[in-house]
């Protein structure tokens, strides 16, 4: 881009900036408390996340009790499902909220997303159906990015997307510890009230705090117009993988190690309380200590190891830091052994930005929300069929138990071990497999050059993003960063 092209664009954003700031002045905007801010969208999401991190053993504890029989396949059904509707639905919602603004999304979002939380109690059934189906609406993050992408220049962005997924990561990293203190000493219905006294609070923050950041005035010229269903394909990113070899490498290796990545992250915590006899506290702990470690290693030693062994050395590390924690999670049949391989697992984290900041550097700049938008579709698709496959792969080995480890026994060994003994050699089958694609993803990753330039044909993807015509349309999902678990309720 050259250096005029450049200045304009900043000339643009500042007028857009400017546009915004009168509109919201002269009371273009629906009734809220200040001007739209990044803090506005960092308590929405705190708040959706700390409810249901509350519930995190109490769901493990009904889950169970739900689907004594095959635990483990329907929580992958039920994950997958969920993961498959938002990937195909988050395209839609955000084109809808270009058009009829972001505060009723965000309302409809949160609303559905922890509708299902009171139902634990009420109905367990309903509780899990309505999960499942709340995946059409669970797509909270596309709309918090799309509000901070309204109200901030581009070069602010960044530290913004950093500020919603940081918060995200703390949310997580103290409620699982908090709802387990709770549930043990005044039991799981008091933490259920409490997560649905908090999702209330955030549906009531929404409606009464939260500006519109989207005014009226500053949306399409062709309000009643309906909306490109091109740019609501959740498809459209993915069909131009095949159309250079190096985008076509980087996606496979995404998808190889993305795919064990979200089947892991739907059933673990379960295994965890399950196969391994960790009590609720336990897997708390081991939710925050995973939580800091992995924002340890995606900011500080993520950083130095870019600039000491390069991008595409900090990818194959990453993949073989990957490789490990999976066999060790596969064939770990101590408490220890799931500590020692959730460090690993930690470091394992810095694969994904690492993948991002090599698309980023070695990709045009009109190329960059077509690749990311590519990787960001992959992800997306994994989140579906990740939880479904490792469901699958546990149901198979019949990695399944009678009734709940008792939290007070020391380690949990003797129904653990009376189950891996007489129902499978691998104690954790799923995790083995993740191993084995995560092995090929390396493989896959050897062959992506260090450096090179993208070449994707990107007029039609242009032409979609631009459909609705206002210029301050937020940057394409991938350019997000992405938060340190995936938008899912455990």
């Amino acid at each position: 881009m050259t250096q005029g092209g450049k200045k304009k664009k900043r000339a643009v954003n500042r007028s857009i900036m400017l546009a915004k700031k009168i509109i919201i002045k002269d009371g273009g905007t629906p009734q809220g408390i200040g001007s739209p801010s990044v803090y506005h969208a960092v308590i929405v999401i705190f708040l959706e996340f700390f409810a249901w991190g509350l519930l995190t053993a109490p769901t493990l504890v009904v889950l169970h009790e739900t689907f004594p029989k095959h635990t483990f396949l329907m929580n992958g059904l039920i994950q997958g499902v969920k993961g498959l509707l938002s990937f195909l639905s988050a395209p839609l919602i955000g084109a809808l909220s270009d058009v009829w603004g972001r505060k009723s999304f965000l309302l409809l979002t949160v609303f559905f997303t922890c509708a299902p939380i009171p139902l634990m109690k009420i109905s367990p059934w309903w509780y899990f159906a309505v999960i499942s189906v709340s995946g059409v609406f669970a797509v909270t993050f596309s709309v918090v990015f799309a509000y901070v992408a309204d109200i901030t220049q581009e070069h602010e962005r960044s530290m913004a997307y950093g500020l919603v997924s940081a918060t995200f990561a703390a949310s997580l990293v103290t409620s699982p510890a908090i709802g387990a203190y709770l549930g043990r000493v005044y039991g799981d219905s008091l933490v259920v009230v409490l997560a649905t006294a908090i999702a209330l609070l955030d549906i009531c923050f929404i409606l009464v705090a939260v500006p519109e950041s989207l005014p009226e005035k500053m949306r399409p010229a062709s309000w009643g117009a309906p909306i490109s269903w091109e740019q609501a394909d959740p498809f459209a990113s993915l069909k131009k993988v095949g159309q250079d070899s190096v985008v076509l490498l980087i996606c496979i290796t995404v998808f190889l190690s993305y795919l064990p990545e979200a089947g892991q992250y739907s059933s673990f915590f379960l295994y965890l309380r399950q196969i391994m006899g960790f009590s609720s506290e336990s897997v708390a702990a081991f939710i925050a200590v995973l939580g800091i470690l992995s924002i340890i290693a995606q900011t500080i030693v993520l950083s130095l190891l870019m600039r000491s062994i390069g991008n595409k050395n900090t990818i194959l590390l990453g993949l073989g830091f990957q490789i490990l924690q999976l066999a060790w999670y596969g064939f770990g049949s101590e408490p220890w052994m799931m500590w020692a391989a959730g460090a690993v697992a930690a470091m394992s984290s810095i694969t994904f930005p690492a993948v991002s900041a090599l698309v980023s550097r070695t990709a045009d700049a009109d190329q960059q929300g077509v690749v990311q938008g590519m990787i960001t579709g992959i992800r997306g698709l994994c989140n579906g069929l990740g939880p479904a496959l490792y469901g699958f792969i546990f149901y198979i080995f019949h990695v399944e138990l009678n009734e709940l480890p008792m939290p007070e026994s020391p380690s949990g060994g003797s129904v653990t071990q009376y189950h891996l003994q007489q129902n499978s050699i691998i104690p954790g089958p799923p995790f083995l497999f993740g191993a084995c694609s995560v092995l090929l993803a390396l493989l896959v990753a050897l062959f992506i050059p260090e450096h090179t330039n993208l070449n994707v044909r990107s007029s039609s993807w242009k032409k979609h993003c631009g459909s609705h015509g206002h210029p301050h349309s937020p940057q394409a999902p991938g350019e997000a960063k992405e938060p340190l678990l995936q938008d899912t309720n455990v």
